[in-house]
């Protein structure tokens, strides 16, 4: 099950309102596959998550900061990489502790 801060429900602009950054450097950053919203509807809409919200306030700041995307992409995939294994070992322990077999 997706929580809430994973559901893709938010426009581009109310990102933008929230996040302080124009449209045009959101799309950069998808374009530099530092985020990924979902497409729907024919014309292609961007929706995006709260989490994708605080991936791109962190972005904001690294920039800030003077870090290339590049750096920043490498952490972020790092970053990733790291929940999927600790969400994975969770459910080992989960499934062992109530001897679940898949």
């Amino acid at each position: 099950m997706t929580s809430y801060k994973e559901k893709k429900v938010i426009s581009i602009g109310i990102v933008s309102e929230l996040t302080g950054l124009s449209l045009r450097k959101i799309r950069y950053y998808e374009e530099r596959g530092l985020i990924t919203p979902e497409r729907i509807g024919n014309g292609g809409s961007r929706r995006y998550s709260f989490a994708d919200v605080e991936t791109l306030m962190k972005i904001a700041e690294k920039r800030e900061e003077g870090v290339q995307t590049a750096e920043i992409k490498k952490e972020l995939v790092k970053e990733r990489n790291q929940k999927q294994v600790r969400n994975q070992m969770i459910r080992g322990q989960i499934n062992a502790h109530f001897n679940i077999r898949k």
